[in-house]
């Protein structure tokens, strides 16, 4: 079966209603709008949300937050994670990709300092914690800032 194959059980769905098409279709003449009023009118109703002028519901609850624009979004990577690399590699945002240990590099990658590192690596990224550059350089590699 193909997508364009399905089909909703029978009796699931139902077809249009033909407004305005005499009264013995039962929606002739108003077509289901009653006389008169805001419902009736061509362009009538209210807008979604609208509480027939009480204090709508998004305006009575308390609002708490604030949305920062300049904010900054790093992939983390614990540092028990670079053992996965052969001694002496160079890292950088595509290779941790490539590796599967982040998905995409958003405003850059952060190296933070859980675990132990066991081979020389050379680190390329946004951020270190302290940590994580101490123990980078104890294993005898580098971590170089972008």
């Amino acid at each position: 079966m193909k997508t364009h194959e399905l089909k909703p059980a029978l009796g699931a769905s139902r077809g249009p209603k033909r407004l305005g098409r005499g009264t013995g279709s039962g929606l002739g003449k108003t077509s289901g709008k009653g006389h008169k009023g805001q419902w009736a009118r061509s362009g009538g109703g209210v807008r979604p949300g609208f509480e027939g002028g009480q204090m709508p519901l998004a305006r009575r609850l308390p609002k708490r937050g604030f949305y920062n624009p300049f904010s900054k979004v790093y992939a983390e990577v614990k540092l028990c994670d670079l053992n996965a690399f052969e001694d002496g590699a160079t890292i950088d945002a595509q290779a941790l990709i490539n590796k599967g240990l982040i998905k995409k590099a958003y405003d850059g990658v952060k190296i933070l300092g859980n675990g132990e590192l066991t081979v020389k690596l050379t680190v390329q990224a946004a951020k270190f914690t302290q940590s994580a550059q101490q123990k980078i350089e104890a294993a005898g590699g580098k971590a170089e800032v972008i």
